[in-house]
């Protein structure tokens, strides 16, 4: 009795998700997804006769000498793309100072992207990581396939509380060998990740997107305050109605933030910044937009 409850529990939640981001997807993204990524290369299609401005590079000598007047190659780009979601279930994804917890923003944002990849045709995979690879399902096409992609976002329990960003980093780029889009979704509550993402940055098109809390940052002034380290199981308490004390924590977010976006910058990696509790459609349609200027 109580599996089959539990079985209409997530039926229930990926069903949501389905009409939720189908929605998104229909009303909101309409080509975004399609035009900010790249195929793989060209595709020769088909041949058609010369017209004025066409590059002369792309005429088919053959054709032209057999047909006595000048034909030209047409060329399809090769849609087909591989988009790797790399997702962090470590414990700090269970901290929430509203409806969501992180960890629920980041199943919701997996399910936008994957369904999008579908919907384009492409493969869809799923890393989710601790501070080791609790699961990995290789890419594939099909709304089938999303739908377990989504059950695992959503419910798959990890073995560690802990995180490692570089462990992650490294076995996505062992295992995957063609050129894919990556996203990396995580709170970023982790250290000495620089060398795993220029590995992927450079044979990959990785994106980080930064999942947040708004509590996290904004301390306000109302005496003692439990500080729990969800990895760690650590409590420190520290008087917050003193000035210090919240200078001194604000200045260490502040610094490491800083310097998160300077590494992501210099290594040529998106970011994508998403409060779990405030509307981010509005930041990854922005964000498809720049892309597409790009290209």
């Amino acid at each position: 009795m109580e599996n089959k409850e539990k079985q209409k529990e997530i039926l229930k939640k990926v069903r949501y998700l389905d009409i939720k981001t189908r929605k998104i997807i229909n009303e909101l993204f309409g080509g975004e997804y399609h035009s900010a990524f790249k195929g793989r290369g060209m595709n020769f299609s088909e041949v058609r006769e010369y017209s004025y401005g066409d590059d002369i590079r792309n005429i088919d000598w053959n054709v032209t000498a057999r047909m006595r007047k000048p034909f030209v190659k047409v060329f399809e780009e090769e849609r087909e793309l591989v988009l790797m979601l790399i997702v962090d279930i470590s414990a700090s994804g269970y901290f929430g100072s509203g409806e969501n917890f992180k960890r629920e923003i980041a199943a919701e944002i997996g399910a936008l992207l994957a369904f999008s990849a579908v919907k384009n045709n492409d493969k869809v995979g799923l890393i989710l990581f601790s501070d080791k690879i609790e699961k990995f399902i290789s890419p594939q096409k099909g709304r089938s396939h999303v739908f377990r992609l989504i059950r695992e976002l959503l419910f798959f329990e990890p073995d560690s509380i802990k995180t490692s960003l570089e462990e992650a980093l490294v076995f996505f780029n062992k295992v995957q060998k063609k050129k894919s889009i990556a996203f990396l979704i995580s709170d970023f509550a982790d250290e000495n990740y620089e060398k795993g993402l220029q590995i992927v940055s450079k044979k990959h098109d990785l994106v980080a997107i930064d999942i947040f809390d708004k509590v996290e940052e904004e301390l306000q002034a109302s005496g003692l305050y439990d500080f729990y380290d969800n990895e760690t199981g650590e409590i420190i308490t520290i008087d917050l109605s003193v000035k210090g004390n919240r200078d001194i924590i604000k200045k260490d977010i502040n610094t490491k933030s800083e310097s998160r976006l300077r590494m992501f910058k210099k290594n040529k990696i998106d970011n994508i910044r998403i409060e779990a509790n405030s509307p981010y459609i509005e930041s990854f349609i922005r964000f498809f937009k720049k892309r597409k200027g790009r290209n």
